[in-house]
Parts: structure tokens; sequence; C-alpha cells
């Protein structure tokens, strides 16, 4: 069992910045991959980014390329997404997840674990 809790979500100005942490239980976090998702009233679930245990492998949406970078503290457990020049439409639940099989792959259905979500809210 893994447990996942999140932080850093709040409310920001466009053009802003946020960065998100989440944090793992367990001693297996370094195997696993981990993604980032959002969530807005009445929408799916969708990816953000993804990061495989290793770190080495990164995968954004194309929404957030170049704006968002995903991150890994395999030593403190920690999942981090920054998130720069944010844009109101970035405003959503922002959930972290972990895949075990250590892919950190942009498909939902590939991810075990769930945090509880985090709101983001960019004002315009």
């Amino acid at each position: 069992q893994v447990q996942l809790v999140e932080s850093g979500g709040g409310l920001v100005q466009a053009g802003g910045s946020l960065r998100l942490s989440c944090v793992a239980s367990g001693r297996t976090f370094s195997r696993h991959g981990m993604g980032w998702f959002r969530q807005t009233p009445g929408k799916e679930r969708e990816f953000v980014a993804g990061i495989n245990w290793s770190g080495g492998s990164t995968y954004y949406a194309d929404s957030v390329k170049g704006r968002f970078t995903i991150s890994k503290d395999n030593a403190k457990n920690t999942v981090y997404l920054q998130m720069n020049s944010l844009k109101p439409e970035d405003t959503a639940v922002y959930y972290c997840a972990a895949d075990l099989y250590g892919r950190g792959s942009t498909a939902s259905r590939s991810y075990d674990y769930w945090g509880q979500g985090t709101q983001v809210t960019v004002s315009s």
C-alpha cells in the first residue's frame, strides 16, 4: 500500500508560478514511476506530466510543455511539479499518482495509487 499526499496548491495570478509536492509512503518509492494529472468539474482526468523510476525519462502534455517541469527526489520520497507561466485554463484539482512498474506513462490506467488532490486556481 502506498499513500500519496499532495501539497502546494493555491490561488495565483496568471503568469505566476506554483510548485506542487507529493510525498509517498513506503520504502519502494525509488522504483516507482510517478505522474501528475488534473481534473476540472464535468471533465475527465487528464495527464499533465510523468517521470520514470530513475527520473531519466519525463513526459508532458502538449498544453504544459515548456511551462511545467516534473522532478523526483528518491531520497525524500517526493515528486514535484514546478508550474510556471500559469494560465487560467490550468485551473484544476491536481493529483499525483504512483506507477509500481516504474514507467510514469501518460495513461491513467497505468497508475496504481492516487493522492487526494490539491486545488490550483489561476486568476486572470
